[in-house]
């Protein structure tokens, strides 16, 4: 599909200053939206969304559906009676980097007495309105809040390690199981509805302000998700329920003995009998709660590296078939159109490229990838087209000044300056500038450039396990001289933001 021009920042939620030592849909959301309106930004571009899994990151997922129960706000929960003002206090106030294990073990407590609290005193139309959300969603939330449950109950171990009736899923243990956990499960429901709603009521905000939300696919889910937990005949698992092979992509740029990510691989012949028909689910659901989706490792519709699960690296992997158009003509068919750009970087064939053509889904540039030896060259501006989306770096890249002072080599700094000239106001002015100048319809920037941050504020560093998904800007850097240069900026390029539809009521209930 043809997006209109526009411009973008891109930041997870995950990193706004909010209250409570990590980034959510409350205040601070509201006021970054204020930032992109007054900045005549016409795209917000998030991260997955769905509940922390290995790493904290937000691509190893324990569910394709669920939303991160770390992204509710306790303030807009408390706005709304499900919680007590005074409670808030226990949360950490500083500034600073997000230290997952202080969070979960300070924030989630509180979390689970509002849902607690929701849920017993909830009635008239917020429990109709309750009751709706879990019968409409029962298909992906029941088998989503019983394994959560299960999990908690079993310290946190992969279900595969789980009694063998639970983990594999035994008809009667699981009914016995759901009747014992009856509370707990709509305790854990009431998460999912808290942020649904948070969720929709930023999305309502931002809608109104001519501004449409970039969601994120990745491609693969985590094997210790309900989804696999859940779905064990569309993964490639062995007797024991192992994975028999996993994916990752062979040694690159980023890692000379690849990356092994350790998802479990699909059976696309046995989802292809089944009409697609979790993968039709999971679009048409990311469809719903986003204007747009990028799709993470678009190569792997073509084809994936297939590592076997025993192997510690990337290096002895093998490319594979993936199921190609197949996939996407049933998507199409369902869902009417194909919302998506494609993770298209890194070292793809014509046939990916022919592929996405094909599908007539945009792909990506990066600026920074741009100024290497002339086969690079395809990342630079001239060499653009409409249908592609260009970005200065992304959240797997250093930022644009880290990578200037740092990473880049000094042929590409003198590339560089020969293409954007000098600039008194810094490198990542000149490459927002030479994106925004560009062809491309839409042009997204990490809010790192934005702010001309350093390394320090370098989002995720592939095959690093440790250190990522941290950083979160501090309150007051959103000035109005930085919105004033952007607006300006979409303005003179032609990307002022077209009228986004507004649907749905105010009535929000978190």
């Amino acid at each position: 599909m043809s997006f209109p021009r526009a411009a973008g920042i891109l930041l997870h939620p995950t990193s706004l200053p909010s209250h409570g030592g990590i980034g959510d849909l409350g205040p601070a959301a509201y006021e970054f939206v204020d930032f992109l309106a007054a900045a005549r930004q016409g795209v917000w571009q998030v991260l997955p969304l769905g509940p922390l899994g290995y790493g904290n990151s937000p691509y190893s997922s324990t569910s394709a559906f669920a939303g991160n129960p770390l992204l509710i706000s306790l303030e807009r929960l408390a706005q709304h009676g499900w919680i007590d003002d005074a409670q808030l206090k226990k949360l950490p106030s500083e500034p600073g980097q997000v230290d997952y294990e202080r969070v979960f073990a300070l924030k989630m407590p509180l979390l689970f007495e509002a849902a607690r609290k929701f849920v017993k005193s909830a009635n008239g139309h917020l429990r109709e309105k309750f009751d709706r959300f879990r019968a409409e969603n029962a298909w992906w939330l029941d088998d989503f809040v019983l394994f959560d449950a299960l999990r908690a109950r079993q310290k946190l171990q992969s279900w595969n390690r789980w009694p063998r009736e639970l983990a594999r899923r035994d008809a009667a243990e699981l009914k016995r199981a759901a009747k014992e956990l009856e509370v707990d499960l709509a305790i854990r429901s009431a998460l999912q509805f808290g942020f649904y709603e948070q969720w929709h009521a930023l999305r309502r905000y931002c809608a109104q302000r001519s501004i449409r939300v970039v969601g994120d696919v990745a491609i693969f889910v985590n094997y210790d998700s309900a989804d696999v937990w859940t779905h064990k005949d569309l993964f490639r698992l062995n007797g024991n329920l192992d994975p028999e092979v996993v994916a990752g992509v062979p040694p690159d740029f980023f890692s000379k003995t690849g990356q092994r990510w350790g998802n479990p691989l699909y059976r696309w012949d046995v989802m292809k009998t089944r009409a697609y028909e979790w993968w039709v689910r999971r679009l048409h659901w990311a469809t719903r709660n986003s204007d747009y989706i990028r799709l993470d490792h678009f190569r792997g519709f073509d084809q994936f590296w297939e590592i076997p699960a025993s192997d510690p690296t990337a290096v002895n992997g093998r490319w594979v078939d993936g199921p190609k158009d197949d996939l996407f003509d049933a998507l199409k068919t369902a869902l009417g159109g194909l919302p998506f750009f494609a993770e298209d970087l890194g070292h793809i064939t014509p046939e990916v490229h022919a592929l996405r053509e094909r599908l007539q889904i945009p792909g990506m540039a990066v600026l920074q990838f741009g100024f290497g030896d002339e086969g690079a060259h395809m990342y630079l501006p001239h060499r653009c087209v409409h249908d592609r989306v260009i970005y200065t770096g992304t959240h797997d890249n250093d930022t644009t000044v880290g990578w200037w002072n740092g990473a880049a080599a000094e042929h590409e700094r003198r590339n560089a300056l020969a293409y954007v000239g000098r600039c008194e106001d810094g490198i990542h002015w000149a490459f927002i500038r030479a994106a925004q100048a560009s062809v491309s319809n839409l042009s997204i920037v990490p809010l790192q450039d934005v702010l001309g941050l350093g390394s320090e504020a370098r989002m995720n560093t592939p095959s690093l396990h440790q250190g990522n998904w941290e950083w979160r800007y501090a309150g007051g850097q959103l000035v109005p001289e930085i919105a004033a240069k952007l607006a300006h900026l979409a303005e003179v390029t032609d990307r002022l933001p077209p009228p986004v539809s507004v649907a749905g009521d105010d009535d929000f209930a978190a």
